[in-house]
């Protein structure tokens, strides 16, 4: 067994990255060295079921994981956090002032059906992310599920702030090969806000055309998108919508090859509910990236021990499971394996529900904002953010300390003032008797609260044990709530706290403004305030040196607030045979999978 501790790239995740030249991915290898009918097994903890990973239900990693290998994109991290050029074309800036930015893409770039790759695919993009074509602001179940659209409705289920600030329909050239969108106001992470990562220029506007509109042939069906976008035609972009939303879903090997329509190397060749995916080499693709594995099978299993077991037996090449003390002590016995220990990009946190008629609730207390107000502090006075480090995280990475940002990394360039200025140095303890007496003050006698996680996750289970012993000791009492399909549940009402990780898809700094923006995407928990938004407002457009300020102002809000409370850096273990070479990771999403054209099998 070998084992390694990697340096973390986390501290660089403060700065914002900007598009860097490089050699195409796969760094010029002739199709010739690639391991011809060599196979990769990697384990994976949570199956796919979205090829459209902008939607609520599809913004996953177990999605992006499998998108990223099937399709090309404008740039990508490198393991140093670095965006490197991607293999569909360039990014360029073309105006500061209005800011436009141009997209144009590769001759070369085409889908799996022979349609090229062009502007419509990200015009539709654009729409379906911007928020600007939906006459609904929400279109939901009452158990928070996605409705479809009736013919009177479009609602497209996304919402990307970047997107937002792009009213004007963008300006297309004659032939389809670039596109431009021109900002209201200037935006700091316009060199991410398309085609960086898994997403890609999201799903096929032809397919979504023809699945949508009834229109068979490819360039008509994306005229079609075009031309219903440009008149605003309620009746197809209902239509529309709805395909968008949930038309590339299934968590089986679908039927209908449409689905599987991809612009990149590999393509999906077999798929077994909750078993294993197949991605296989595609012979019609004629983009850059030469990957040397022919097949790569990603096998699931939710139990880390178990992948360590599966590496053990040979069933699995490389692996990135829940790191815990037992998963690493497993995994140094086995021979011929090798070890990597890193930080990971997610952390984890506790979030409050505001809009649930729980006992985070203003409306419980009869609309009164402070009373909540206190009620969430009391909590957040009780969890052992401490003792949770001590005893779950320090076995895995004896330096760990609790994570007292919610934006940024332990060491990152903006940390320590953040940290310093937010206030949450006032939650360092736990304070079973000042909240006490909160609830005392709030009139609040033994409020239930609900806590919802993943229940099949054993560390998990035993943060939620620590908090609920914490917890009962200042007067609440929790009911737990976990479920193995948490994911699915998010922003549904039913729980008043959960507990689950963030995981950065990029380095920007405008990247969380969907977690705490009224009425954004990831803003789960209902939270609203018109400060934060504001400050939110001011971000966007923040130039270099007023990025710190702002960025303490935002989370001296998010603590005054009491939207929850972070905990701790997960740390990240990559377990791989060493049959396998190039194995890499990177701290944000696709983690392992960023450099899958490196890898080669002996």
């Amino acid at each position: 067994m070998n084992k390694r501790f990697l340096a973390a790239g986390a501290s660089v995740a403060a700065a914002a990255m900007v598009l860097t030249a490089c050699t195409p991915p796969g760094g010029g290898d002739d199709s010739e060295n690639s391991s011809e009918g060599s196979v990769l097994n990697i384990g994976w903890n949570e199956a796919f079921r979205s090829m459209n990973t902008q939607t609520t239900n599809g913004n996953a990693v177990s999605n992006s994981i499998v998108t990223y290998m099937m399709n090309d994109n404008f740039g990508f991290y490198d393991d140093e956090l670095k965006v490197q050029d991607g293999a569909l074309g360039s990014i360029e800036q073309v105006s500061e002032d209005p800011l436009k930015v141009k997209y144009t893409f590769n001759d070369d770039a085409k889908w799996s059906d022979g349609t090229p790759v062009n502007a419509a695919d990200l015009a539709l993009t654009w729409a379906a992310t911007s928020s600007h074509f939906n006459t609904v602001k929400s279109n939901a179940n009452e158990d928070g599920t996605l409705k479809e659209n009736k013919s009177d409705t479009v609602y497209f289920d996304a919402s990307v702030v970047s997107r937002q600030l792009i009213e004007d329909f963008p300006k297309m050239s004659d032939d389809g090969k670039s596109i431009t969108f021109t900002y209201t106001k200037p935006f700091a992470d316009w060199r991410l806000a398309f085609g960086i990562g898994p997403d890609g220029v999201g799903v096929p506007a032809h397919i979504v055309g023809k699945k949508a509109l009834g229109v068979d042939d490819p360039a008509k069906a994306k005229d079609a998108i075009i031309t219903a976008l440009k008149d605003e035609d309620t009746e197809k972009l209902s239509k529309i919508s709805n395909t968008w939303n949930t038309g590339f879903d299934f968590t089986s090997m679908p039927k209908d090859e449409d689905l599987l329509v991809h612009n990149g190397p590999y393509k999906m060749t077999d798929y077994k509910e909750g078993q294993y995916l197949t991605l296989t080499l595609d012979e019609n693709y004629t983009g850059p990236k030469k990957p040397k594995v022919e097949t790569v099978t990603i096998r699931y299993n939710g139990d880390p021990m178990a992948m360590v077991q599966a590496i053990e037996n040979g069933e699995v090449d490389f692996t990135q499971p829940q790191a815990t003390a037992d998963v690493l002590a497993a995994a140094e016995e086995l021979e011929g394996v090798t070890v990597d220990s890193a930080d990971g990009a997610t952390y984890e946190h506790v979030d409050f529900t505001f809009d649930n008629g729980g006992p985070f609730d203003p409306e419980t207390y009869g609309g009164d904002e402070e009373k909540a107000n206190q009620v969430r502090t009391a909590f957040m006075k009780t969890v052992p953010r401490q003792d949770i480090v001590d005893k779950i995280i320090k076995p895995l990475n004896p330096d760990a300390v609790v994570r007292d940002s919610y934006n940024q990394v332990p060491g990152s360039p903006m940390y320590d003032e953040i940290v310093k200025g937010s206030g949450i140095d006032g939650f360092e303890d736990v304070d079973i008797d000042g909240a006490k007496k909160l609830l005392e003050e709030a009139g609040a006698d033994a409020p239930t609260v609900r806590i919802m996680y993943d229940n099949t996750n054993s560390r998990r289970q035993q943060e939620v044990q620590l908090i609920k012993e914490s917890a009962e000791k200042a007067g609440f009492k929790i009911k737990d709530v976990g479920d193995v399909n948490w994911g699915s549940r998010l922003g549904d009402g039913t729980y008043d706290a959960s507990l689950f990780g963030w995981q950065s898809e990029s380095t920007g700094i405008t990247d969380s403004d969907s977690n705490y923006r009224t009425g954004s995407q990831n803003n789960y928990g209902g939270y609203s305030d018109k400060k934060t938004d504001k400050i939110l407002d001011k971000i966007l457009v923040a130039p270099e040196d007023k990025q710190a300020e702002l960025s303490t102002k935002l989370e001296k809000q998010l603590v005054d607030d009491a939207f929850g409370i972070p905990i701790f850096q997960h740390p990240s273990l990559v377990i791989h045979r060493d049959t396998l070479k190039n194995a890499s990771t990177t701290t944000v999403s696709p983690t392992i999978f960023w450099n899958y054209w490196e890898w080669e099998v002996n």
